[in-house]
């Protein structure tokens, strides 16, 4: 029976695709090298590991929204599901591979998102929690499958530098906010009545009277 070990080799932007894409080579490995594997139908769970790395002073005051004051980190700063993925790697004998396509969003409802948005430098530690099934060649040649064992797992420290070169690919010198219907029809009818031509301005209208209002 196959006994696979993984690692993730490197990590880059896929430029041109429909939405925000990261490739993550994933290798992969048997502890068998004469055993035929016919491919493998791979899936990972990617967390976020928070706590594996530090943090400036300005990034900690970017993520207070996630995780509070940082005198409180200790008990709030804990793994973070980011995302799942799965990709298919084709047949090899000892050694194979395949590119992990990973979608991103630049919604800032989501956690991961905040956290990615909120570093200014430096890496971000991630672990890739991996499952599926291995299709290889059994007595005779026929086929057969095994569970890929859920002890399988990879670090991988993603460069901030990576996130946001793929960002600006995608969105260069933009940020998304999603907002409830009600909320958006209120910066409508605010960017109307005081004739406002776009939605930049209109924000900028707001911070200035709220920036205004505390300074009284």
């Amino acid at each position: 029976m196959p006994d696979l070990d993984f690692r993730v080799e490197s990590a880059a932007a896929v430029p041109f695709a429909a939405t925000p894409r990261l490739a993550f080579r994933i290798a992969a490995t048997n502890a068998n090298a004469e055993e035929s594997i016919y491919s493998v139908a791979l899936r990972a769970q990617i967390q976020i590991e928070t706590p594996r790395r530090r943090y400036s002073a300005e990034e900690q005051e970017h993520l207070l929204d996630l995780f509070g004051e940082p005198e409180r980190w200790g008990q709030t700063l804990r793994n973070m599901l980011w995302t799942e993925a799965a990709a298919t790697i084709p047949a090899f004998l000892g050694a194979g591979g395949v590119e992990m396509q990973v979608p991103c969003t630049f919604d800032f409802n989501v956690a991961a998102t905040k956290y990615f948005h909120a570093l200014g430098n430096g890496e971000i530690p991630l672990c890739f929690l991996f499952s599926g099934a291995v299709y290889y060649a059994g007595e005779g040649g026929a086929q057969q499958v095994a569970p890929i064992s859920w002890s399988k797992e990879a670090r991988f420290r993603l460069p901030v530098a990576t996130w946001r070169e793929m960002m600006d690919l995608y969105y260069p010198n933009t940020a998304w906010l999603c907002l409830r219907r009600d909320v958006f029809e209120r910066l409508y009818q605010y960017k109307v009545r005081h004739g406002i031509a776009t939605w930049e301005a209109a924000l900028e209208s707001i911070l200035t009277e709220c920036e205004e209002a505390l300074k009284q």
